[in-house]
């Protein structure tokens, strides 16, 4: 009786911290709507990688990958979650929608190389590796979405696509290390991902 109540209090606070992870990810999505000069070819400066990323230091692979995931669909069901007070399904068609589905491969990656190597060096390398992948996918997707479907802004190019790459980037690759630092003593509090 005593290990089922365990079971059943740890499911519980799982529950509580993908959904605190997903309200962060919300949060994180429209601090453009409080200082909207933060858009720079229709591309926002967000915090949200740099919760995806923790979440996935923090809750591990799974949970932080299935917070993620919550987030987006809580977008794609309509509430106004994206950047912008945006959603609904028609978001799909957004040139930076791919951001918001490579959040959830950079949480799991992030969780996935923590919940293998404990050190604080590997919680750094997770942060940055899992913020380059951001990247690397998000900036392709969109270069892709304004090639095949949405109206490109004139002389767009896979150069200018990485240009506007250029202000959002510092500022995440140094949440990202902010990020392993803060994940790593967390996790000896909180004790989320199971040591092996």
């Amino acid at each position: 009786m005593e290990t089922i109540s365990k079971v059943q209090s740890w499911r519980t606070v799982d529950l509580i911290y993908c959904g605190v992870f997903a309200t962060l990810m919300m949060i994180g999505a429209n601090i453009t709507s409080i200082v909207p000069f933060l858009t720079v070819g229709g591309v926002p400066i967000t915090l949200q990688t740099f919760f995806a990323v923790l979440a996935g230091l923090i809750l591990g692979s799974k949970k932080g990958a299935i917070a993620c995931t919550v987030y987006m669909l809580i977008g794609l069901a309509g509430a106004p979650v994206f950047s912008g007070f945006k959603g609904g399904i028609s978001s799909i068609l957004s040139p930076t929608f791919g951001f918001i589905i490579t959040f959830i491969l950079c949480a799991y990656v992030a969780g996935l190389i923590v919940e293998r190597f404990k050190t604080r060096k590997s919680y750094i390398i997770a942060a940055l590796f899992a913020t380059f992948l951001n990247y690397i996918l998000g900036t392709n997707w969109m270069y892709g979405a304004y090639k095949l479907w949405f109206a490109a802004p004139e002389g767009f190019s896979y150069q200018l696509a990485w240009l506007w790459m250029i202000p959002p980037m510092p500022k995440d690759f140094v949440l990202a290390i902010f990020a392993s630092i803060l994940a790593y003593r967390l996790q000896k509090t909180l004790k989320i991902i199971p040591i092996k």
